[in-house]
């Protein structure tokens, strides 16, 4: 007999797939289809570079969403078969919680990419962290959070390249700049803007008292020609030094690392992963034309919460995500209010449900924003 649990899970799987479509436009998504490949047809089609390109990475998206809801649909149906033919057959209804499953991860996929549909979600993504108050406590939580995201970068292939990193005096990490390379990495990790909080005993407090610590994190998208900032020469102070990281004899022996200053701002980014200072410095002024939009964005969006009312504070600066390690073990994202008990995984990278959770919440909420 089929259990109760197994029916809800079906039923619930078949909601989600019923509100679902009534949101996306499956004919106009086939249309859509049509016209973007008879455009690639066409002889001129590649007389605009930049154009072509743009087009074929749409049509990629909107043939990824429309194959990815024909497998859903196809695995429901198989569901609805398996329901009529498992009351009796105790094989037939391993398979079906096992396509239960497998159904309930397809939808999920599809809900991800319907939720990822951002002005810059398919970029990819510079990821900074900077420790809080807290001398070498919070420097070494600045770590285990690079060590965290470097992991999940990991497990979903990723590319990863090291921008900028600055060792503590004492132990973990004064800052660190990576860019993520890959499908929709910024999408995913937008959320995860914000400062982290530690609560745990602490390993270089002699009398073992518990302490809190604060990091920040930030992602912005990895820009080429899809916006444009104004940035006046007479608004940077420019500065290079001798490169800290292991960059090789080259890097080591010559100043080539670059940090640059915003004057009116006072953004400061920094680049010491390039083998010259002027390709360092070509990546530190990519990062801050993002650093400068992300800012003039948040601003649209704080003058709109003023607008709306009392919406909950989400912006830079807002304490996101909670990590205890004692008195008990637990990760509480503040906004969504998604919880796990198993710290010890969310450190080794698995931060995919509360990615999903977050956008979920911020879909929900229509709190997305452009960046």
């Amino acid at each position: 007999m089929i259990s109760y649990d197994l029916r809800i899970k079906i039923d619930d799987i078949k909601s989600r797939f019923n509100e679902i479509k009534k949101v996306f436009d499956v004919e106009k998504n086939r249309k859509d289809i049509e016209e973007l490949e008879k455009k690639t047809s066409k002889s001129e089609f590649w007389s605009d570079m930049q154009n072509a390109q743009d087009t074929l990475k749409k049509l990629k998206i909107l043939k990824d969403r429309y194959e990815k809801l024909q497998k859903v649909e196809s695995k429901i149906e198989d569901l609805e078969i398996g329901l009529e033919l498992a009351e009796e057959d105790e094989e037939l209804m391993r398979n079906l919680e096992e396509d239960a499953e497998e159904a309930k991860k397809l939808l999920e996929n599809f809900e991800l990419s319907m939720m990822l549909n951002g002005k810059f979600d398919d970029l990819n993504c510079y990821l900074s962290i900077h420790p809080g108050a807290g001398g070498t406590e919070s420097h070494d939580w600045a770590q285990m959070l690079l060590r965290m995201y470097t992991r999940w970068a990991e497990r979903h292939n990723f590319e990863i390249e090291e921008i900028d990193l600055q060792p503590g005096e004492e132990a973990g990490i004064n800052s660190a700049t990576l860019l993520l390379k890959g499908e929709n990495v910024y999408g995913l990790l937008k959320h995860e803007r914000g400062v982290h909080r530690l609560v745990r005993i602490s390993p270089f407090d002699a009398a073992k008292r518990r302490h809190t610590s604060f990091a920040s994190v930030n992602v912005i998208p990895e820009f080429k020609n899809e916006v444009e900032v104004e940035i006046k020469d007479e608004d940077l102070k420019i500065d290079t030094y001798r490169s800290s990281g292991a960059g090789g004899q080259h890097v080591n022996r010559t100043d080539s690392a670059v940090r640059i200053t915003h004057l009116p701002t006072g953004i400061v980014v920094t680049c010491q992963n390039e083998r010259s200072q002027f390709q360092n410095k070509d990546v530190a002024m990519r990062i801050l034309k993002a650093r400068l939009y992300q800012l003039e964005l948040e601003k649209r969006e704080q003058q709109l919460r003023k607008i709306q009312g009392n919406l909950k504070e989400i912006g830079w600066g807002s304490q996101i995500r909670s990590y205890v390690f004692q008195p008990y073990t637990m990760v509480k994202d503040h906004r969504t209010n998604h919880e796990t008990g198993n710290i010890q995984s969310v450190m080794d990278g698995e931060i995919d449900d509360f990615i999903y959770a977050e956008l979920v919440f911020f879909a929900q909420n229509n709190l997305g924003g452009d960046i």
